[in-house]
């Protein structure tokens, strides 16, 4: 499927596109347009009836599936699930903070606790043991969910069952504001969710003056047997008002996004990117990256740093579970970057930037 050209809106909201470029030409070859103006909170706007136009490859088709379902390869052997009590927890008190502070707590999987210009958010929060169709979470939830602060806004990246669980957000007060991608807000709404906005790509909000800047993935979004890319897949920059700036990838594969986004958003101080839940790669490639490729895309990010998730919570796939901390390690070195410069956290785990 061909790479897709960036989005622009008209003043009613509805999503327009550019026209693709040539398939012989790069989309970073494009001049790299200014950043959107933050559109309203809370808008109410109409969307397309699907995404797929937004793949950036075709979803498995029928002979996949059925090689996926008879390879069974879901689960790591037994030597790979006997690492599990080496999986780096380490619980603590979240760090103090001011308003010109930006901090990062690792809550497991892609659930962090930011705090960034004086607020408090959470990235695609799932507090919960157990998931839909996947075994209970292999290390505790790092943060308690009765030790966080006032939660001042959550952002999500896509409609999964492990980066959008229900049970985690009926915790929070139904005011608290909420950033998501196209075509969810109706999933939040029914839930009596008040305060939700929905942005296309590269498209932004701002709260108490940090900048929510949604950002393309290499990915898709399904969550029930009817609503295959119903809505929009995607990660988001948060800027604080100094100009600090971390980026939350969400889920994704490997792919010319990444070089966009550095470009459209210079100097990302800290690249929190998924490593884990790749094998096999045959089936797996083009939705996650492994520990190499989040090297690369950190790479082509310009970020100064990365910290890796999105690995050591739940089993979601064959490969051991600890080598995603391992060969990110390895990667990260042959790349030629200061050991200091990856925060490979400990489940529960928090750094300042400084």
């Amino acid at each position: 499927m061909t790479q897709q050209s960036e989005s622009t809106t008209t003043t009613a909201g509805a999503p327009l596109r550019e026209a693709d470029a040539p398939a012989a030409v790069s989309p970073l070859s494009s001049p790299v347009p200014p950043l959107a103006e933050p559109r309203p909170l809370g808008e109410r706007r109409v969307w397309p009836r699907t995404f797929h136009d937004r793949l950036t490859a075709p979803l498995p088709g029928l002979k996949s599936v059925a090689r996926f379902a008879r390879e069974g390869s879901v689960r790591p052997g037994k030597e790979g699930l006997a690492d599990i009590p080496r999986v780096p927890v380490a619980s603590g008190p979240l760090p103090r903070v001011d308003a010109r502070t930006v901090a990062v707590t690792w809550a497991g999987h892609a659930s962090w606790v930011l705090r960034v210009g004086g607020l408090t958010v959470l990235t695609d929060p799932v507090w919960s043991r157990r998931i839909l169709g996947t075994p209970a979470r292999i290390t505790p939830v790092g943060v308690p969910w009765d030790a966080l602060p006032t939660v001042d806004a959550v952002v999500i990246s896509h409609n999964h069952y492990d980066h959008l669980d229900a049970p985690t957000l009926r915790r929070l007060p139904r005011d608290t504001p909420v950033f998501v991608p196209a075509g969810l807000g109706r999933w939040f709404q029914r839930r009596r969710f008040t305060r939700v906005t929905e942005l296309d790509w590269w498209e932004a909000a701002e709260l108490s003056g940090v900048r929510f800047d949604f950002v393309p993935a290499h990915h898709w979004s399904k969550r029930t047997l009817t609503d295959t890319c119903r809505s929009l897949w995607g990660g988001w920059v948060l800027t604080a008002p100094d100009g600090q700036r971390v980026y939350f990838a969400g889920d994704t594969g490997y792919g010319h996004w990444f070089s966009r986004i550095g470009q459209r958003h210079p100097g990302i101080d800290l690249a929190l990117l998924p490593i884990g839940a790749y094998d096999p790669r045959w089936w797996l490639r083009d939705v996650h990256c492994d520990p190499e490729e989040a090297v690369r895309a950190a790479q082509d990010l310009g970020a100064r740093r990365m910290a890796p998730m999105h690995w050591g919570t739940f089993v979601l796939s064959a490969e051991p579970v600890l080598e995603p901390l391992t060969r990110v390690r390895a990667a990260w070195e042959k790349a030629g970057r200061a050991r200091e410069d990856l925060w490979d956290l400990p489940v529960g785990g928090s750094r300042i930037l400084d």
